[in-house]
């Protein structure tokens, strides 16, 4: 009994306890996640800020940091004060002067034709031939009825002298030669209608021999020889197409109206020149015709007429082209590369650069273009430089490399000289010339 009492009160033995205690497993646990959140951060986190805090030493442009600590390698150019031609650049359509669709005045068959498809043709010339015959049976039925009836008048004056003198003697009554009276002049009457006849029978004939109405070129033909053809046929005969001299249509915004309409009113020759759909060839040089009478209110826009000689046939009828219409000039401006212009929140700036090795960002104001040109209105003055390549790179205050200067582009038929201390840089310049830039 007492040996089965003690049994009962003996504790177990650590050892023998299955599972551990609850301090124990949390704490394994805990060790267990510090060490996951340590090669998380470093395998994960970490690079990801790295990158972060190296992407803005990469960044270039406008308030962005230089790459790497030496200067920046730039190309610059002079500004300089020009004068640039004020142009307008649209797309227009060329558009013959008189399209003309000939047709047949006349129903007939078609005997002749007196031209060629994509034949220059001149006006007044044969072009082609009806049958002739039926206009000259109706002219010879006219000419018949016209003889008859001038008979017949003849037969009716006789008659009416010899009434009249017997009304003289009281020998007739008056009624008799009242009615006399009418029918001469019923043939009277008849007559003209027969010359009228005669008269139509010869214009069906002349429209039988149909004439060349406008100087052209031909297109192709409609109806072939020996066809029937009439007079309410759409598609006609052929079509011809005024080439020479021909017009351009084409639109400018209605903010520029004012200025064109007053160089175009002072009676002074405003040129335009046409380009191809890609702008690179010149095909024509031309001058400004007209201008429209009121503004299209769905584009807010006016429609122009140029027009050029087309010697050559360089424009050809509903081709689309180029125009670049010259307004005016602007004298003594201050002109740079449009290159060197950039755009930001605030508007447009450029970096000038200060002593040949700092680039400092100033905001301008720009004016006209004429090609790659720009002209600055407000914020830049003749003679200072300013970055054309390499400003994606550069921030405010930046050192730079001016690995070679530019004038920029030159007006045309000028030639353009480098400045004194640019052009290509080499260790040579800098020991012959003290204000070129040193290469670091």
């Amino acid at each position: 009994m007492s040996d089965l009492s003690r049994s009962s009160t003996t504790p177990r033995s650590p050892q023998a306890s299955p599972n551990p205690p609850k301090g124990v497993r949390w704490t394994t646990w805990l060790i267990v996640a510090g060490i996951v959140a340590l090669i998380g951060y470093a395998v994960v986190v970490r690079p990801i800020l790295n990158a972060r805090a190296a992407k803005p030493a990469a960044s270039g442009g406008r308030g962005g940091r230089g790459m790497g600590s030496g200067p920046t390698p730039v190309t610059a150019a002079t500004a300089r004060e020009s004068d640039l031609t004020l142009k307008l650049v649209a797309l227009g359509t060329v558009t013959p002067v008189r399209t003309v669709t000939v047709r047949s005045r006349v129903d007939g068959e078609l005997q002749q034709i007196s031209f060629t498809e994509g034949q220059m043709v001149v006006a007044g010339t044969p072009f082609a031939e009806l049958d002739p015959r039926p206009f000259q049976v109706q002219k010879l039925q006219a000419e018949a009825q016209l003889a008859k009836d001038q008979a017949l008048l003849e037969n009716a004056q006789v008659d009416l002298k010899r009434f009249q003198t017997l009304l003289a003697q009281d020998s007739v009554a008056e009624q008799q030669v009242a009615t006399q009276v009418s029918l001469v002049h019923q043939y009277t009457a008849a007559l003209k209608v027969d010359q009228a006849q005669i008269e139509s029978a010869d214009l069906q004939l002349a429209y039988a021999h149909i004439i060349t109405p406008i100087s052209g070129r031909v297109g192709l033909r409609q109806v072939d020889q020996g066809n029937i053809v009439h007079s309410s046929d759409a598609n006609g005969i052929a079509v011809i197409t005024q080439l020479q001299p021909i017009t351009v249509l084409f639109s400018i915004p209605q903010s520029a109206i004012p200025q064109v309409q007053k160089t175009f009113a002072s009676g002074e020759v405003m040129t335009v020149v046409a380009y191809d759909r890609d702008g690179k060839t010149k095909l024509a040089t031309g001058h400004l015709a007209t201008i429209d009478n009121q503004i299209d209110p769905t584009t807010g826009s006016v429609k122009l007429r140029a027009e050029f000689t087309n010697e050559d046939d360089a424009l050809f009828p509903n081709q689309f082209v180029n125009v670049e219409l010259t307004i005016g000039s602007l004298k003594n401006a201050t002109v740079i590369p449009g290159a060197a212009v950039q755009i930001g929140s605030s508007g447009s700036y450029v970096y000038v650069v200060k002593d040949g090795k700092t680039a400092v960002l100033r905001e301008v104001e720009t004016g006209a273009t004429e090609n790659s040109r720009v002209a600055i209105t407000k914020g830049l003055v003749p003679g200072e430089v300013v970055v054309v390549d390499g400003v994606d790179k550069l921030r405010d205050g930046a050192a730079v490399d001016l690995v070679q200067r530019s004038t920029g582009p030159a007006p045309a038929g000028q030639k353009t000289k480098p400045a004194g201390g640019w052009g290509k840089h080499s260790p040579k310049a800098d020991s012959t010339k003290p204000d070129s830039p040193k290469q670091d």
